[in-house]
């Protein structure tokens, strides 16, 4: 499935190409030269969203609280709970834990543009988000943000309702990320269903939302080369991302980043998936390759393409790509709330 849009890369509003290049000087000033953020210049140019700021998003009040799991590796999430007719305190509301982008190196759940976008889902959905803060490189390498995010989920299953809404139903349960956070999502999803039975008591994933996940290999794919001038990322910026990730030798087909093997996975009920595509997104074909490994494996995915979305789209409230994508989260969600409970 794609939506035709008309938007290209010199077609994009006067806004987004300005905030692009703020974000490109932006970047040169807080990347060092073998790719790694400098995470103390990065917190003075990082546009931070107070929690304690409660949002109108249309008729929906979105309150908005940061819950802490592990202080001592600053482990935290923030919760996004919405409250309006459309999420009244006598309907159950999905569960979404989220996991930003960023390289694993960048930004957290307080970074402006993911409340803002995590405040829509949750409105608009509607849905209670838990968007997760992981350990980042190049201090934390693999596998610190899937140990943080599958620690995460074990905290949320044990407290549940001592930190979520009486109104959220955690047998509704969905692991969405974009980006690296997609990635992050793939890895704690398979980690998560490995050990259901011995570790959560009231969590159940009936759904994966991946947006434009972070996935490679050493292979060189045709998007990779074709679109070496689109915004945000090329092939140079992902090879410094996984060098900086990926355990000390490793190289792009280690299993963390090459997701393909598909024997593990036939093995686990790995649940009905959302991947979204962008068509100036030099890693769709990993993308691509990712949605046929888990059709291979006999797994419900739908594939929705916005030709001309750039990676980190979602970031940019004024493109819009970004409607299209909460719209077709919320006809997901819904769609798999509506299978599991009939």
């Amino acid at each position: 499935m794609a939506h035709n849009t008309t938007t290209a890369q010199s077609k994009l509003p006067i806004i987004t190409r300005f905030k692009l290049r703020m974000l490109a000087l932006a970047s040169s000033i807080y990347t060092r030269r073998d790719g790694t953020v400098n995470h103390r210049i990065q917190s003075f140019i990082h546009i931070r969203a107070p929690a304690s700021a409660a949002k109108l998003i249309g008729a929906t009040r979105v309150s908005t609280s940061d819950i802490h799991v592990d202080r001592t590796r600053n482990l935290w999430f923030r919760l996004f709970v919405p409250s309006t007719a459309a999420a009244a305190a006598d309907k159950s509301l999905p569960l979404i834990v989220y996991f930003h982008g960023g390289g694993f190196a960048s930004y957290a759940p307080d970074s402006n543009f993911f409340d803002d976008l995590c405040s829509n889902f949750a409105a608009k959905v509607p849905a209670v988000i838990a968007s997760v803060n992981y350990r980042l490189t190049p201090d934390h390498r693999y596998p610190a943000p899937y140990d943080d995010g599958f620690d995460a989920l074990k905290f949320i299953d044990e407290q549940n309702y001592v930190v979520l809404p009486s109104n959220c139903d955690l047998n509704k349960c969905f692991i969405g990320g974009d980006s690296a956070g997609g990635n992050i999502a793939h890895h704690v999803t398979i980690r998560a269903l490995q050990n259901a039975h011995n570790v959560f008591d009231k969590i159940k994933i009936v759904g994966v939302l991946a947006f434009q996940p972070f996935f490679g290999g050493e292979e060189r794919t045709e998007s990779e080369i074709r679109l070496t001038n689109a915004p945000i990322l090329n092939v140079n910026r992902t090879d410094l991302m996984w060098r900086n990730f990926l355990p000390e030798g490793a190289d792009r087909n280690h299993p963390a980043a090459h997701v393909f093997e598909s024997e593990g996975l036939k093995a686990l009920d790995f649940p009905s998936s959302l991947v979204i595509v962008g068509g100036d997104d030099p890693l769709q074909d990993w993308q691509r390759r990712y949605v046929e490994m888990l059709r291979s494996c006999g797994r419900e995915v739908e594939l929705i393409e916005y030709p001309n979305a750039f990676h980190g789209f979602y970031s940019f409230p004024e493109m819009a790509e970004v409607g299209m994508l909460i719209e077709d989260v919320k006809k997901f969600v819904e769609k798999r709330v509506n299978s599991v409970s009939s």
